[in-house]
């Protein structure tokens, strides 16, 4: 099914050639004064210069070889070249009657369906997420819900940080608190302990304080370095050490992901690509495309076409140890065996594109993946409190996740509590899903790229553009639909009315806009269009609300059609806010 402004966009041009001019300039956008018209097309400028004419005679033409259409209820030729456009009710009401009863309401699917591998989240394992680790997640998880319903084949890899220095500090510090685990005596032979020698909370405070140790004492640093190596070299001790590490850390990942409604459908980390480094490395050396610079193991990627100093891509230190760029490529390798996507997309802070720069085109140049296969990197800007500056506690501290999430839900607890009488347990259930809607919404509002303050106060309010006055807006839709329907009525098979009101009017020009915004979102990585969708048919529908007694109305058919109205608007509000991975309650 084509979307609205196709369709329209079709008639224009068809009018164009009837005129005597090329269909091209007949493409139709919506209007930039809707106080005008609905919807505009500038093609008259732009063929007055191939057809030397006047473009407001152009416009003039195309105009008269519209008069009479079935669809447009006005069509003005303005100056000086301007055709502004009114679609009738009745071309609105055929249009969404047919969204209504086709499969995704109608959304054309691309023509090739791309198996995407999108690597999002990114956490580091023996660290409790951070409000650092929000965007990623949330981001992420929207972009994969938005390709997933568009047809893609998506498979969402949290890529954990566990293989780094981060390990070797943690191994260090368990040494020096209990020298005399089995773990680090190379003379071992035995079964080591079932149980790991640390709890979660206890491994959360070992790391911070090897990292500030390691940062004052040189020897310790070497240490830990040290035991990265081993690690990384494959260390019996120390790689049961390490499992202990991930049994502890990963399940206490899952229950904050799973506050956040965020899943992965692999858990793999920058471990699991160990058994791809050695060969990648060996083939980008027999391939001449590896070679040493102050003795570490370098790829040339400088390209005739920079225009700013590109460094070589480092493939391994000058002790042999790998970095965040060889896991990277080597990650990519076993990506490209064990699942071989057409698209691998990153999602991390944007000031990591340098780093992505020199993977993807080391990856491209040495052959580590197809070059037919798509590499993105979607770089998000910086969370910040109202200061401007990133967002930290009251005490100056990175702020856990799971304390914002727990404040916001309280915030949104006492609202609840303050405006009804409600049972505690649903208060907090409805809650929960509000101080999701209101976190999630707060950030994906905003385009990706771009850094954004995160102000809770505006993104708990009821008002405004806001998650939880998406949700309150499907509420009442929601209310009013069970009102109808206990009153012995059914909503099933109803259709929209042909001759509407302003406010009804305006509503369904948002709701035919759907698809259009869906496949935009898809196209350009911007979850935030759907957010602005949203947030517009939010307005329109409660515009309409007000100005329409609609349980109260005696004209039963225009109640009906009225009802078919909200149906459609509630299925496509609620599509929208699971493209965004949250859900509306019953009740608020």
């Amino acid at each position: 099914m084509k979307t609205i402004m196709d369709e329209i966009s079709q008639l224009v041009a068809e009018a164009f050639a009837g005129a005597g001019y090329d269909e091209k300039y007949g493409k139709v956008t919506l209007s930039n004064r809707p106080d005008l018209c609905e919807y505009q097309c500038n093609g008259a400028m732009a063929a007055a210069r191939e057809y030397k004419k006047a473009p407001i005679m152009i416009a003039g033409d195309v105009a008269a070889a519209l008069e009479g259409s079935e669809v447009f209820e006005e069509v003005d030729a303005a100056a000086p070249g301007f055709l502004n456009l009114k679609v009738k009710a009745s071309f609105l009401t055929e249009y969404l009657n047919r969204m209504s009863s086709a499969d995704r309401f109608g959304l054309e699917m691309p023509d090739v369906k791309k198996k995407t591998v999108i690597d999002y989240g990114g956490p580091n394992v023996a660290k409790p997420l951070h409000v650092g680790h929000l965007r990623s997640a949330i981001i992420g998880e929207a972009v994969k819900r938005i390709c997933r319903y568009m047809g893609d084949e998506v498979i969402g890899d949290i890529h954990l940080g566990d293989w780094g220095l981060q390990m070797g500090l943690i191994m260090t510090e368990v040494r020096h608190r209990n020298p005399g685990l089995p773990y680090f005596d190379e003379d071992y032979k035995g079964e080591y302990p079932e149980e790991a020698p640390f709890t979660l909370s206890e491994l959360e405070e070992i790391y911070p304080s090897a990292s500030a140790r390691s940062k004052e004492d040189e020897a310790y640093k070497d240490e830990a370095m040290n035991d990265t190596y081993m690690l990384q070299m494959g260390d019996r001790g120390r790689t049961a050490l390490w499992k202990h590490i991930m049994n502890v850390s990963i399940p206490d990942l899952k229950r904050n992901y799973e506050k956040l409604n965020v899943s992965f459908d692999l858990w793999k980390g920058e471990s699991d690509a160990k058994p791809y480094i050695a060969g990648m490395v060996q083939k980008m050396k027999d391939g001449g495309f590896a070679y040493e610079s102050e003795g570490a193991l370098v790829v040339d990627i400088r390209e005739d076409s920079d225009t700013k100093e590109m460094p070589p891509c480092m493939i391994l230190k000058s002790d042999g140890a790998a970095l965040y760029t060889t896991t990277d490529l080597a990650t990519i390798a076993g990506r490209r065996k064990e699942i071989d996507p057409d698209r691998m997309l990153y999602i991390a802070d944007k000031r990591q594109e340098m780093h992505f720069t020199q993977v993807f085109r080391c990856a491209k140049k040495t052959g580590v993946v197809r070059e037919e296969t798509d590499l993105e990197f979607l770089g998000f800007g910086t969370m910040n409190g109202k200061d401007g500056k990133p967002f930290k506690t009251r005490e100056g501290g990175v702020m856990r996740l799971e304390t914002l999430l727990k404040d916001i839900n309280e915030e949104m607890f006492k609202k609840i509590r303050d405006n009804h009488e409600v049972d505690e347990d649903e208060a907090r259930e409805t809650a929960s899903m509000v101080a999701l809607a209101a976190v999630k919404y707060g950030d994906l509002s905003n385009q990706a790229t771009k850094d954004y303050i995160f102000d809770i106060d505006k993104f708990t309010s009821f008002e405004g553009n806001t998650g939880p006055y998406i949700l309150y807006t499907i509420v009442r839709i929601k209310s009013i639909l069970n009102k109808y329907k206990e009153a012995g009525n059914s909503i099933d098979g109803v259709k929209l009315n042909t001759e509407v009101n302003p406010t009804e009017k305006t509503l369904m020009l948002e709701l035919v806009r759907f698809n259009q915004v869906v496949a935009s979102a898809y196209s350009d990585l911007a979850p935030h269009k759907i957010c602005a969708y949203i947030y517009d048919t939010a307005n329109a529908f409660n515009s309409f609300y007000h100005e329409n007694r609609i349980l109260n109305e005696e004209d039963k058919d225009r109640q009906k059609g009225w009802i078919a109205l909200l149906k459609l608007t509630k299925e496509l509000l609620e599509t929208g806010i699971d493209l965004l991975g949250f859900e509306a309650p019953e009740k608020m």
